[in-house]
């Protein structure tokens, strides 16, 4: 009986790596790309929010007690206390999320029609968080001959707000006709009382 015997395969033994599944060839390589661009986008994000956090909240300006130039709330003008050099001035710091203001301001609105041409108002929106002009539109203060303005410095602190040395609002001073201060409250002003001083002021009969 002939046996048949297979003869041994003579060509090199060579390893052979597995081929990957179609579709899976290349993954690892994207997915660290991916990886880095979503951190690289998140370091952007984070300094580009360090910056606006210590920025200026708008164009600047001087702000001090005797005397301050800043940037209108609506439009691109600018409110300086020494445009007004001559008669009383009344400056009050309000912001669209102070709850005192939204009591406030009603009376500030009436007082400053009720004395239009003799006191002039100006309202400062400071520290704010939200829309300060539609705030102030609430209440009417322009259309009562209050002069609008915005507050300069950074958004923690705010330039009148530090020269003032405020700790809250609202905040109200009163300059006498030549410039001087006379007068500052450091919460919410009835309305009784704002008249009285405003009155006092104006025929210049201060204790």
């Amino acid at each position: 009986m002939t046996h048949a015997f297979a003869e041994p395969d003579s060509s090199p033994h060579r390893d052979t790596e597995p081929t990957p599944p179609p579709g899976r060839a290349g993954r690892a390589p994207a997915s660290r790309a991916a990886v880095i661009g979503v951190v690289a986008i998140g370091v952007v994000v984070v300094v580009l929010l360090a910056v606006l956090a210590f920025r200026p909240a708008r164009s600047g300006g001087t702000a001090t007690t005797t005397a301050f130039d800043l940037p209108s709330l609506t439009g691109h003008g600018r409110v300086r206390l020494a445009d007004y050099r001559g008669k009383p001035v009344v400056v009050t710091l309000f912001a669209s999320w102070c709850t005192a203001c939204t009591t406030e301001l009603p009376g500030f609105a009436r007082t400053a029609a009720a004395t239009a041409g003799s006191v002039q108002f100006i309202a400062v929106d400071s520290q704010e968080t939200g829309d300060g002009a539609a705030f102030a539109g609430r209440f009417h203060l322009a259309q009562s001959g209050i002069v609008l303005a915005r507050d300069i410095g950074t958004a923690s602190t705010g330039g009148l707000y530090k020269a003032y040395g405020a700790r809250g609002l609202p905040l109200t001073v009163i300059y006498g006709a030549d410039g001087a201060l006379v007068w500052k409250a450091m919460l919410a002003v009835p309305e009784p009382v704002l008249a009285q001083e405003v009155a006092a002021v104006t025929s210049a009969r201060r204790p």
